[in-house]
């Protein structure tokens, strides 16, 4: 077991971001993410669901949702692994917290639907899909199109796609870059940096030592860690039997159709040259058309296995390679 946590269990992640106790690392972290453009003094958390507006609804549930000194509203998320319409749940969280301000007592009053801005915040700790994000760190503003000026500030979602985060410690100039260069390899460092240069991350290694934690964390704490393997374990195990599936499907098809169509033609090219040279011929022709038939139905099995897991029609044909209308035509 590493020296520190995994900051990206769900146990982990609200240990350091969503305590009483260590409420000075959320407050240091967002006012690094957004230095220049507000500063947080002191937060409160909220409660940690949304609650639906009838009982029949199901409500929603953040990592961690608080509230500054000055009203405005963070929501800061943390995701493993993509999940399908994950950006579109980010927005309905949003949207739940600006509507959850407005005063629907006082709907015909100008002042009914004032509020203050809400920011959220996703860790993405997987590799994004091309349809996400495709940088380390994505600002959504709600802005003119044409100009790019910014129009409200009611509305902000920063997301942070750790895997394509590759600086080296040394190469950490600003101190977002060095939260988010411990937060990403916490779980292997031997001793934590930069604790020298800023007093933050002296109290993050307090926090994070996994020797410190009681008999009552160190469970809650494992068995956190236990959720996160165990989906990962899921997720990668699907992928390996579709991949294998795939394989064994296409280049079973590609051989028993190769060894037809290298008779044939064998048969067809012995009686222009010769029954020897035509074998021959027929053989090799018979064997490279069956590995590209194997191959394309290799790709066609792939395609199914990922549709089957619920992938897009775009996400399909970027992972097995087949043109968009052919995988259409496989759904």
């Amino acid at each position: 077991m590493g020296k520190y946590i995994n900051p990206f269990t769900d146990w982990g992640f609200k240990r350091l971001f969503g305590q009483e106790f260590s409420k000075p690392l959320l407050i240091s972290f967002l006012n690094d993410l957004l230095v220049d453009e507000l500063h947080v003094k002191d937060l409160t958390f909220r409660d940690k669901e949304l609650l639906p507006p009838t009982k029949d609804q199901r409500g929603i549930i953040c990592d961690v949702y608080c509230e500054t000194d000055t009203g405005d509203r963070f929501i800061v998320e943390m995701q493993n692994r993509w999940q399908p319409n994950f950006l579109d749940r980010s927005i309905c969280y949003a949207c739940r917290s600006i509507l959850d301000q407005v005063d629907k007592g006082r709907a015909e009053r100008e002042d009914a639907y004032k509020f203050l801005p809400v920011y959220t915040i996703c860790f993405m700790n997987y590799m994004p899909h091309t349809d996400e994000v495709s940088k380390f760190r994505t600002d959504i503003v709600l802005a003119d199109k044409d100009t790019k000026a910014q129009v409200s500030n009611k509305l902000r979602f920063i997301y942070l796609a750790l895997p394509l985060f590759e600086k080296k410690a040394e190469e950490c100039v600003t101190d977002f870059e060095k939260w988010i260069y411990v937060l990403k390899h916490m779980e292997a460092l031997s001793r934590m940096p930069f604790t020298a240069q800023k007093e933050i991350f002296k109290q993050l290694e307090d926090y994070a030592d996994s020797h410190r934690l009681t008999k009552k964390e160190w469970e809650a704490y494992e068995n956190s860690l236990w959720v996160v393997r165990d989906n990962m374990a899921c997720m990668a195990a699907a992928e390996r039997e579709a991949r294998e599936k795939g394989h064994a499907e296409g280049h079973a098809e590609g051989r028993a159709e190769g060894r037809a169509e290298g008779r044939a033609e064998g048969r067809a090219e012995g009686m222009k040259q010769g029954r020897a040279e035509g074998m021959k011929q027929g053989r090799a022709e018979g064997r490279a058309e069956g590995m590209k038939q194997g191959r394309a139905e290799e790709k066609k099995a792939i395609a199914r296995n990922l549709l089957a897991m619920g992938l897009t029609i775009e996400q399909v044909a970027q992972g097995s390679g087949l043109p968009i209308e052919e995988v259409k035509g496989l759904q």
